[in-house]
C-alpha cells in the first residue's frame, strides 16, 4: 500500500545501515591493496569492462566508494603523498580530471551506476528536498500564513535553523506550532533519533513547539513527543486552526 518513492526511501535508510556497518573492513589496509591489485588485473585484461563495478557488487559495497578507494590509492601512488578529500571529491564530481583514462571511465561507471551514495546522489537529493521545501512555502502562502524562511534566519545570524518559523503560531490537532521542518525521506527510528539529537530539539529550545513533515511517511510510534512540543505529521496539515479562526 506504500508508494514507491516511501519504499525508495526505506530501501535507501536501510542500505545506508548496512554500508556503515561494513565500511570499516572494506578500508583495511589489506583490503585496499587486495582491490588495487584486483582493478589493475582487470582492466589489464579488458580496460573496457567494468571491473570496480563488478568488484564492488561482489564485496557488497557501494560503488561510488570502492571508486573512492581506488582513486585514493591510485593518486597515493601517482603523487608519492596522501590526495586531499577536497581533490578526491572533485575527481568523483568531474572523471575527466582523473590523469588516467581508463580509471576516470571506471569511476564514472561507479557513480552513474550507484542507486545510494556518490555525486549524482547527492544532487537528486538535494533536489528532491529543495522541491519539497518550495512545495510547503506555497502552501504556506495559499494558507496566508505569515513565515520567515530559514535562508532569511540565517542572514540574521542564527546557525540551528528550522525551514519556516511562523510569525504567527497555530494550532495543528490541538497542538500550538511555531515552526515547520520539510524531511523529503521515511522517518525511520534511527533517522528519527539523529533529527531529534541535532536538530528538532534544538529548535524547540529556541523556538517553542512545532511540526515535522516527513513527506514519505514515519513509523507511527515515534509520534510520542507531542505534549512535549514535537509533531510529526506526512504531510501538511488541512486542519490548521489560526488565531483570527479562534478570536472569531
Amino acid at each position: 500500500s506504500q508508494s514507491q518513492s516511501t519504499l525508495l526511501s526505506i530501501f535507501s535508510q536501510e542500505y545506508q545501515k548496512q554500508i556503515k556497518r561494513t565500511h570499516a573492513k572494506h578500508h583495511t589496509a589489506e583490503a585496499v591493496e587486495t582491490y588495487y591489485q584486483r582493478y589493475l588485473n582487470g582492466v589489464m585484461k579488458n580496460a573496457a569492462a567494468p571491473v570496480l563495478l563488478e568488484l564492488a557488487n561482489e564485496v557488497d559495497f557501494a560503488p561510488s566508494l570502492m571508486a573512492r578507494i581506488v582513486l585514493e590509492r591510485f593518486l597515493q601512488e601517482k603523487e608519492q603523498t596522501i590526495p586531499s578529500k577536497t581533490l578526491i571529491n572533485t575527481m568523483l564530481r568531474d572523471p575527466s580530471q582523473i590523469p588516467d583514462g581508463v580509471l576516470a571511465n571506471q569511476v564514472y561507471q561507479c557513480t552513474v551506476n550507484d542507486c545510494c551514495y556518490g555525486p549524482l546522489v547527492d544532487c537528486i537529493k538535494h533536489a528532491i528536498g529543495h522541491e519539497h521545501e518550495v512545495l510547503l512555502r506555497e502552501m504556506l502562502l495559499e494558507k496566508n500564513l505569515s513565515f520567515i524562511a530559514e535562508d532569511q534566519l540565517r542572514a540574521k545570524g542564527y546557525d540551528k535553523t528550522p525551514d519556516f518559523i511562523l510569525e504567527v503560531p497555530v494550532a495543528v490537532e490541538g497542538h500550538i506550532v511555531h515552526w515547520i521542518e520539510s524531511k523529503a525521506s521515511f522517518g525511520d527510528e534511527s533517522s528519527h533519533q539523529t533529527y531529534l539529537q541535532d536538530q528538532f530539539w534544538s529548535y524547540w529550545n529556541r523556538f517553542g513547539p512545532g511540526l515535522v513533515i516527513y513527506w514519505y511517511g514515519f513509523i507511527e510510534e515515534l509520534d510520542c513527543h507531542r505534549e512535549r512540543g514535537i509533531l510529526l505529521k506526512d504531510c501538511f496539515p488541512t486542519d490548521i486552526v489560526t488565531l483570527r479562526h479562534s478570536m472569531a
